[in-house]
């Protein structure tokens, strides 16, 4: 059974900093892209970032230079890092996983099988 696990959300100032992590189990993810979305009280579910197995990056221009997203293969995690946060980034993130490798579809949250429960990060400005 896959499960993503996502940890270290919380409370922090506005220009401050906050890591993310999705630690996955089930299955080895070394081969599929991994991204982060996020939810926002009463918005849609919009893309934040996606990292492919072979490291390359996509990123929500809104996050661009702020955000950076990361694997760690031999633990089965991805990591979001977020810096000079804003309120604007208060939202649930969510960790998502492709069953296959994808490349041109990153930003879309059909192109994922396997979902976390979210984490909460809320930006107090």
């Amino acid at each position: 059974q896959v499960q993503l696990v996502e940890s270290g959300g919380g409370l922090v100032q506005a220009g401050g900093s906050l890591r993310v992590a999705c630690a996955a189990s089930g299955r080895t993810f070394s081969t599929a892209t991994m991204a982060w979305f996020r939810q926002a009280p009463g918005k849609e579910r919009e893309f934040v970032a996606a990292i492919t197995w072979s490291t390359n990056t996509r990123y929500a221009d809104s996050v661009k230079g702020r955000f950076s997203i990361s694997r760690d293969d031999a633990k089965n995690t991805v990591y979001l890092q977020m810096n000079s946060l804003e309120s604007e980034d208060t939202a649930i993130y969510f960790c998502a996983a492709a069953a296959t490798p994808i490349l041109f579809t990153v930003w879309a949250p059909s192109s994922y099988a396997y979902w976390g429960q979210g984490t909460q990060v809320t930006v107090s400005s």
